[in-house]
């Protein structure tokens, strides 16, 4: 070992304490949280149900999965799918304005302050719990799932647009100004071009999760291909049930695929 490698080695600073001590406490940490697992009510009749849920994933019902009528797993999917876009396009409507309130070097402190509280208490309630408020308000149905959708998406989408909004280029601005443009040509000419991008990429984004959020929100009677699929499980029809995971399964995937190409030609430009 040359000189200079020992003399970088003995300038690195000795991190074998920090390291230690670390590990020690997310050990320790792993262990105390293992004690809340409980596995003693595990019963033969769960590997069983495990079992069946298994066989009928590689066994669907293909009458189910290829029906065309509205107890069909296309359909149910189609309402799925609508119910997470029209969810993302509220929420990011919605949420273009309030990012702009929620950033503050744009608008006074206070009011930046005011609006990302508002936004704070609205990413706290979780979306299931979103879904069993609309569903006392407006009835099960697609309905509650798409505001559920609005305003789980309203929460994320406020956040990330005024994190972009704080990393604005300023010198394009003052160029702009330079050149004698007004407010709305800086605006069409020096904030849109930069923000667009990553707006684009973030509601494609939340609309990947909302598809994910949407399934589950049918579990709770909030429209969507969640409802037949618990209504399914509860009768033991396990056939129904690997057609619907079968399907849904098949959705996410084309989903991701085109979400993350069209996110990623976004980014890159």
């Amino acid at each position: 070992m040359s000189e200079k490698v020992k003399l970088k080695l003995k300038e690195e600073p000795n991190s074998k304490a920090y390291i230690l001590t670390s590990s020690i406490i997310i050990l320790s940490m792993f262990i105390w949280s293992l004690t809340a697992v409980q596995g003693k009510d595990t019963s033969s009749g769960g590997f069983t149900i495990a079992r069946n849920i298994i066989s009928g994933i590689f066994h669907p019902d293909m009458s189910l999965l290829l029906n065309f009528t509205k107890q069909g797993v296309l359909y149910m999917l189609l309402e799925t799918i609508c119910i997470a876009f029209l969810g993302t396009i509220i929420g990011a409507i919605i949420s273009i304005p309030l990012s702009f309130l929620a950033s503050s070097n744009i608008v006074p402190v206070p009011v930046s302050l005011a609006t990302r509280f508002l936004i704070m208490i609205i990413r706290t309630i979780p979306s299931l719990i979103y879904g069993l408020m609309f569903i006392k308000v407006t009835g099960p149905g697609p309905f509650a799932g798409l505001l559920t959708m609005s305003f789980t998406s309203i929460g994320m989408l406020t956040k990330l647009f005024s994190d972009t909004i704080a990393d604005l280029n300023k010198s394009i601005l003052e160029s702009l100004s330079a050149l004698g443009c007004n407010t709305f040509q800086k605006i069409r000419y020096g904030v849109i071009p930069q923000l667009k991008p990553n707006f684009l990429s973030t509601t494609i984004y939340r609309f990947d999760m909302n598809l994910r959020d949407a399934t589950t929100l049918g579990l709770v009677g909030a429209g969507g291909i969640g409802s037949p699929l618990i209504f399914a499980m509860n009768s033991y029809r396990w056939n129904q049930v690997g057609a619907i995971l079968l399907g849904l399964i098949i959705l996410v995937l084309i989903i991701e695929f085109f979400s993350t190409k069209i996110r990623t030609k976004l980014v890159r430009g």
